[in-house]
């Protein structure tokens, strides 16, 4: 296929079935997208040879095989029987199959918690019923493309135009919401935080007084926020995040301090 020679190219799949007697409705239209937005779709998620990747609506595997062409393993769901066998084709032909594999399969029926890169072709709407799932069950960092269609009140990370079309991009966050003690040094702040998606705000209590958490962001599992300290100071924590606890990030090197934080029981 000519075009998975020049470069693999995102279709947009028919996601929600209505089964009939004679097969399945498609509901979203199968619409083949240009190589470029593919590659700019796979550029903006830094795909590797040590990613998973899941396209939810596959078509005939065009990302799922240029993603296997980068060295990642990938997974094409479609409904679809005949896109199926197309893209099974298709990864044989470009001698990607050991890594390219493809199901039909209805995408809210498929477990796609493994991935650390999900691919999305679809419609705003089903974009919205996916959004739960997304943030409850995938793995903070894992990072999520969309050509054409955004997620609402969940602003992308970026935003890309290639010839015309978007791509937009996001991280799914780790969950912080709550109540936190934290410890800097020797001493002790009781931390309440707020989430928004990735946007973080909230207080920090210290020595009595209550002050604002600001700047406060999430990155996947690392956070970052800043302490208003007094006396027109302030500090600056980026830390990451396992489970019920927060710990420095090891990037900043000496200058992550001694702090820590765990979740109030």
């Amino acid at each position: 296929m000519r075009a998975l020679v020049f470069g693999a190219a995102l279709s947009c799949i028919s996601a929600l079935p209505v089964l009939a007697q004679d097969g399945p409705k498609l509901d979203v239209p199968y619409v083949p997208t240009p190589p470029q937005v593919v590659e700019k779709m796979l550029d903006m998620a830094q795909v590797t040879e040590r990613d998973y990747v899941i396209d939810l609506g596959s078509g005939d595997g065009r990302i799922a095989i240029a993603a296997a062409k980068r060295g990642a393993k990938a997974f094409g769901v479609d409904i679809d029987p005949e896109r199926i066998t197309e893209a099974q084709q298709n990864a044989r032909q470009e001698g990607v199959s050991d890594k390219a594999t493809f199901k039909q399969a209805n995408l809210f029926e498929t477990d796609f918690s493994d991935a650390t890169v999900l691919t999305l072709y679809l419609y705003n709407s089903i974009n919205m019923q996916l959004r739960p799932t997304i943030l409850d069950k995938l793995k903070p960092g894992t990072r999520v493309v969309s050509h054409a269609f955004d997620m609402d009140d969940w602003k992308a990370e970026e935003v890309a135009k290639v010839d015309g079309r978007t791509v937009y991009f996001w991280i799914v966050p780790a969950k912080v919401e709550g109540a936190w003690k934290m410890t800097d040094g020797g001493k002790s702040l009781a931390l309440d935080l707020k989430q928004s998606f990735q946007n973080v705000t909230g207080t920090a209590t210290i020595d009595g007084k209550t002050v604002p958490i600001t700047n406060g962001k999430l990155r996947g599992a690392e956070i970052t926020f800043t302490i208003d300290q007094g006396g027109g100071q302030s500090r600056t924590f980026t830390g990451q995040i396992d489970g019920n606890a927060i710990k420095p990030s090891t990037r900043q090197g000496a200058e992550a301090g001694n702090w820590e934080a765990n979740r109030a029981s």
